[in-house]
């Protein structure tokens, strides 16, 4: 059986950690940023974890 091959439009939305757990960017970051408060803005800014089924999935289909 031939080896899974990594989907690479995950690869860069996804990322996974060495503990195995699955980090995705926030939304509504790319544009329109002047009427978000400096706070929203800041938050997300930061990474959130995939749970659950769907990061499992994730992982299978990254090749992890």
């Amino acid at each position: 059986m031939p080896k899974q091959k990594t989907r690479k439009s995950l690869t860069r939305r996804f990322r996974i950690t060495k503990n195995g757990k699955v980090l995705r960017q926030r939304a509504f970051t790319r544009h329109l940023k002047g009427p978000k408060s400096k706070r929203r803005i800041r938050r997300l800014r930061a990474k959130r974890q995939v749970t659950g089924f769907f990061a499992k999935k994730l992982k299978k289909a990254m090749g992890k």
